[in-house]
C-alpha cells in the first residue's frame, strides 16, 4: 500500500483481505459442495441459500446501522467488526458438519446477520479514519486488494477443495477469518471513545464495491 495511509484504514484493509478472500475461496465452488455433500442439495438449493443471505443481511442492516449511529464513539463499532467476523468463521466450520438443506439455510441466515452487523461497523471506521483529501485513494487500494485477493482465492478454492476435498478447505478457511477477526484489537488504542467525535469526515461520498462482502 502507498505510503501515507495510516494505521487504522491499513489494519482494516488486512481484516477485509482475510475475510473477502477466504469467501472467495468457497464462492466458486458452493453449488458443487451443494449437490456433492449435502442431501437434497441441488443447483437449485444453492440459489434459495444465496436468497436467504441476501435476504437476512438486507433486513438487518439498516437496523444495525441506526443502532451504531445512536451510540457516538467507535467501541460499538469495534465489537461489532470482531463479533460479526467470529460469526463468519463460525458459518465456515458449520459447512463442515452440515448433512441436510436445512443446516445449510441456517447458517446462510446466521452469515446474512454476521454481514449486516459487519458492513455498517467497518465502513463507519474506515469512513471517520480515512485520510484526509485521499478519500477516493483509501477506498481504491481497499477495492483493488479484496479484489485481488479474492479473486487468487476463487482461483485456488477449485484447486484445494479437487485435492483435498471440502473439509480441508473449509477447515483452512474457518481458521484463517477466525484468527483475522482479531486484527481491530490492533487499533482498539486509536478509535474514538465514547465522548468523542471524529473531525476526520470524508468530502466525498464512498459506496465504491461495499456489496463485495455479499
Amino acid at each position: 500500500m502507498k505510503k501515507g495511509i495510516n494505521k487504522v484504514v491499513k489494519l482494516l484493509i488486512l481484516s477485509d483481505i482475510a475475510l473477502l478472500g477466504g469467501l472467495g475461496f468457497i464462492a466458486p465452488i458452493f453449488a458443487i459442495f451443494l449437490t456433492d455433500r449435502i442431501e437434497g442439495g441441488s443447483v437449485e438449493v444453492a440459489g434459495f441459500a444465496a436468497a436467504i443471505y441476501l435476504i437476512v443481511k438486507s433486513i438487518f442492516v439498516i437496523p444495525f446501522g441506526k443502532y451504531l449511529d445512536r451510540n457516538h464513539g467507535e467501541k460499538d463499532d469495534l465489537w461489532f467488526v470482531v463479533i460479526s467476523t467470529l460469526l463468519v468463521s463460525f458459518v465456515v466450520f458449520g459447512y463442515i458438519f452440515s448433512k441436510y438443506t436445512w443446516h445449510i439455510y441456517s447458517l446462510q441466515a446466521l452469515y446474512g446477520i454476521a454481514m449486516a452487523m459487519n458492513v455498517p461497523s467497518y465502513t463507519a471506521i474506515f469512513t471517520r479514519h480515512i485520510d484526509q483529501d485521499k478519500e477516493a485513494f483509501d477506498w481504491s487500494v481497499r477495492s483493488c486488494l479484496t479484489g485481488i485477493g479474492a479473486g487468487l482465492a476463487g482461483a485456488l478454492g477449485g484447486i484445494v477443495a479437487n485435492y483435498f476435498g471440502f473439509n480441508i478447505l473449509f477447515m483452512g478457511i474457518g481458521t484463517l477469518i477466525f484468527f483475522s477477526s482479531f486484527l481491530p484489537f490492533l487499533i482498539k488504542k486509536d478509535i474514538f471513545p465514547s465522548n468523542e467525535k471524529s473531525t476526520r469526515i470524508p468530502k466525498i461520498k464512498t459506496g465504491d464495491d461495499l456489496d463485495l462482502k455479499l
